[in-house]
This record gives structure tokens, C-alpha cells and sequence, in this order.
């Protein structure tokens, strides 16, 4: 089984190694890409030094958004099961054994990570999880799921998810857009608790309410425009 992480980079630069040093140390035969999203931060200096063998290196000349540099690293992906991986410090790559075993059992298409099913998970803001909370809300009653966890980072999907989808949106319209076409497709989707070290907006968080209400947008667009 061959497992292909995608990592998308945007001014990642402190965390990109460590985060890359974690998902290096994982027991699996892996094909790891990395993706610069036009960072200004030193984060493709710090790409370019990355000698070992297994690692693509990927760079957008313009920061085109998180669903683009996806985009680019799932053109490349070889792998059974593909898994999305954020450059920074949030999300565990302890955690794949969890996300990849619905699928290695043959129980799942799709898994999920929820980071609030899931412990240890860092105490952060409440507007910030409830606005989660209600976009997964909408997200499932639209596409009649039960997912607590929509917008979480980590997304794993077999090859053939990928060769059955085609994904548009090159900022985080990637995530209401993944949703609503594997939902649409009917495939098997599970969702496992994930440990969750979440960063403040001073620890270098991107997302903010903008990005919730053009989640708002992607979510109606998706399941009944596209």
C-alpha cells in the first residue's frame, strides 16, 4: 500500500520541517508532496533543502489559495490512499494508523478526522467552533450526512475517490466542495476522532469569519450548481 501526503505551504517556514520530520517518521511506504503556495516567509528556502528521496517539491509562483495547491499535489498523487497533511503544527501524523484503517479494512471510501470527537484537543475561540459547527450543520443537511466536522484539515480518500472527482476551488471552497461530490457519489464515508493542537491567530492561524461566510457560498454552490 503506498500512502501519498499531500502538504500545502503557505508562509509556513518555522513549522514545515518539524511538521515534515513527524510525517517522515510514519511506518508506511509513502509518496510525500509538497506544494508552495507563492509563500513570502522563507518557506521555499526551506523546501529546497529537502534532500530525502520520497519528497516532491512543488511551487506556485502566486499564492493562488489552499484548494489550488491540493489541486496541484493530487495531479501528482500515485498513491492507494491519499491523504491531505497542513504544514503546520495542528494536525498529528501519529494520527494516520486512525485515518487510514477504515479504508485498510475495506469499511471506507473516505475518512474524516473530527477534532471534536477527539482528544487532546487545545481550548480556543468559541465563535470559531460554532461557526465550524454550523457550516457542517448546512453542509449535512444538504447533502443528509451526519459528519461533526466538516471543515477539518485532514481529508484521506482512496485513488479512485480521486480519479472520480474533479475539484475546482483553489482556496478553502476545497473543503464544502469535497464534501458535497463524494456525498453526491455515494461513497463510504467514516469519520474517526483526531487529536488537535489548534494555533492562535498570533501563532500564525489564517482563516478568519471572511473565509466562513464564502464557505456559506461553496457549500450552496456545490450541491446544486456544479
Amino acid at each position: 500500500m503506498l500512502l501519498s501526503i499531500i502538504i500545502p505551504v503557505y508562509n509556513e517556514a518555522a513549522t514545515f520541517r518539524k511538521v515534515l520530520d513527524r510525517v517522515l517518521a510514519t511506518p508506511y511506504e509513502k509518496q510525500i508532496i509538497v506544494v508552495d503556495d507563492g509563500s513570502k516567509d522563507g518557506s521555499p528556502d526551506e523546501i529546497k533543502k529537502v534532500t530525502e528521496p520520497n519528497v516532491e517539491k512543488y511551487f506556485h509562483e502566486k499564492n493562488q489559495g489552499k484548494g489550488a495547491a491540493i489541486q496541484t499535489g493530487w495531479s501528482h498523487a500515485k498513491g492507494d490512499i491519499i491523504l491531505i497533511q497542513d504544514a503546520d503544527t495542528e494536525y498529528d501524523p501519529a494520527d494516520y494508523g486512525v485515518l487510514i484503517k477504515p479504508i485498510q479494512e475495506g469499511k471506507a471510501d473516505v475518512v474524516f478526522g473530527s477534532r471534536f470527537v477527539g482528544y487532546p484537543r487545545r481550548v480556543l475561540y468559541f465563535w470559531h467552533s460554532l461557526g465550524n459547527k454550523m457550516l457542517t450543520l448546512l453542509a449535512n443537511m444538504l447533502n443528509d450526512l451526519n459528519l461533526s466536522d466538516m471543515e477539518t484539515g485532514y481529508k484521506v480518500f482512496t485513488r479512485e475517490v480521486r480519479d472520480a472527482i474533479t475539484i475546482r476551488s483553489n482556496r478553502f471552497g476545497f473543503e464544502p466542495e469535497f464534501t458535497a461530490k463524494v456525498a453526491r457519489k455515494n461513497f463510504r464515508i467514516y469519520e474517526v476522532p483526531i487529536s488537535y493542537y489548534g494555533r492562535g491567530y498570533k501563532e500564525g492561524k489564517k482563516i478568519t469569519w471572511r473565509d466562513g461566510f464564502a464557505a456559506l457560498y461553496w457549500i450552496f454552490r456545490y450541491r446544486f450548481f456544479d
